[in-house]
């Protein structure tokens, strides 16, 4: 299964970092799927996932965009109240700490992209407590 990357690109806060980012993720052709950013004062991460991640992470590059890959989780759990919660305490019962968390209900499927420091054994511990993780090919195509 090839796993969820994202790219994160670390950008000052500005009113027009996401647009120069965005606009050369559109010049090199790369459609986005998913987007988050996370604000921490003057500067911030944008993450996105993306269908081509190889082009759109040597074209960032050449355009002088701080950007590098996140290898993430993509889980899917049941769209009812106490689903990130079933994940949150499968982690913490193995003392396996959450970096970033972000989720979405997409056609009844609920979807959280996890990422964490121990990223194979969280995989294990998920997939042996019978939750279904999504390839980057699954995701691509919700």
């Amino acid at each position: 299964m090839k796993p969820v990357q994202l790219l994160a690109v670390f950008a000052e806060n500005k009113p027009d970092q996401l647009a120069r980012v965005t606009r050369q993720l559109a010049d090199a052709g790369v459609n986005i799927h998913w987007v988050g950013i996370a604000d921490v004062q003057k500067f911030g991460v944008i993450r996105f996932l993306v269908d081509k991640t190889d082009l759109a992470f040597e074209w960032l590059k050449q355009h002088d965009v701080t950007v590098s890959r996140v290898e993430v989780l993509a889980v899917e759990v049941e769209d009812r109240p106490g689903g990130l919660h079933q994940v949150a305490a499968i982690l913490a019962g193995d003392s396996i700490s959450l970096a970033n968390v972000s989720g979405f209900v997409f056609n009844h499927r609920a979807i959280l992209l996890l990422e964490v420091p121990e990223l194979e054994r969280a995989r294990r511990l998920l997939t042996d407590r019978g939750l279904h993780l999504l390839s980057e090919e699954e995701m691509l195509s919700l």
